[in-house]
């Protein structure tokens, strides 16, 4: 990507009757299996480049900041966001980068359009900020944008705490930085444990926090990953059930069904989610033994058989 120029990108799925990125546009977004890495662009390289803002400040800026080192002189950003998600902090953000900013509001998104600064203001220190770091707190590599990214996610504890000895070929399905692989991978019986994220900057954490010749790591979407049907031994999972920022309950129903077209007869899910997330029947639809394992400060466990 270093070497091309006049490349025109987009950031993530802005709405096409928010901001339209141009035709051919090359994908950026870390939440977008394959996509290019908008770190690794050359200053200049960007000819323009249309931005879905992710909602969580740090993460933002250091977007922005990306872009606006990327842009050419002649380039231009524009970088939409609802309003109630960032998109009310988009102009003072772009601003405070020293940005004259041409403002709009369509569909409930506050749409930005701005041109490099001649002289921009922060942008390292903003792209600092944002970068991947290692968190003394976890213990781990992490990055800001990623699920948890600074905390341990209590439904991921409790399942941690809850799992028993595992065995034989395994996944992670939505693994994030590692945390359950760690837990499951504690288990000497483990053969081998597969780690699957659709968040790059998750997978390249989780490359780095899990020091295991039995594990490898995938940056793909669970549901359509491949996993050769009935391979696996055990699944463990703390499903998301947030697509684009709005939730969505069917993403984690489809995480159990490719779970149990993945196992082999008599395999075992382990799965942590929120208690308020209607699991148990697609649960009991597609395995033969459901069995709840914990019932705990707003998250349930429950392990599945085929």
């Amino acid at each position: 990507m270093t070497e091309q120029t006049e490349i025109h990108g987009v950031y993530g799925a802005p709405p096409r009757e928010v901001a339209e990125a141009a035709a051919g546009a090359t994908q950026f977004s870390p939440l977008v299996p394959g996509a290019e890495r908008l770190e690794d662009l050359a200053e200049g390289a960007l000819a323009g480049l249309t931005v879905l803002a992710p909602p969580g400040t740090v993460e933002r800026r250091h977007v922005m900041a990306l872009g606006l080192r990327a842009l050419s002189p002649t380039g231009r950003l524009i970088i939409a966001a609802p309003k109630d998600k960032g998109g009310s902090r988009l102009k003072k953000e772009l601003e405070a980068f020293g940005c004259a900013v041409n403002e709009d509001s369509r569909r409930h998104h506050r749409i930005c359009t701005v041109r490099r600064p001649d002289a921009p203001v922060g942008l390292d220190a903003a792209i600092a900020d944002g970068a991947p770091r290692f968190s003394e707190a976890l213990g781990a590599w992490t990055q800001p944008g990623v699920f948890s990214w600074d905390r341990i996610d209590p439904g991921s504890a409790l399942l941690a705490k809850t799992l028993t000895p595992l065995a034989g070929k395994g996944a992670d399905f939505g693994a994030g930085i590692g945390v359950l692989a760690k837990a499951a991978l504690a288990s000497p019986k483990v053969e081998s444990l597969l780690l699957i994220d659709s968040d790059r900057r998750a997978v390249e954490a989780a490359r780095r926090n899990i020091d295991d010749p039995r594990a490898t790591v995938l940056w793909a979407d669970v549901r359509t990953a491949g996993i050769e049907p009935g391979s696996l031994d055990f699944v463990i999972m703390n499903p998301p059930f947030h697509d684009g920022g709005t939730e969505d309950k069917q993403l984690g129903q489809a995480f159990i069904r490719q779970a149990a077209g993945a196992l082999r007869r008599s395999g075992t899910l382990w799965l942590v989610a929120n208690r308020h997330l209607p699991y148990e029947k697609v649960l009991a639809e597609v395995f033969k033994l459901v069995t709840p394992r914990a019932d705990t400060g707003g998250y349930k466990v429950f392990e599945a058989r085929r």
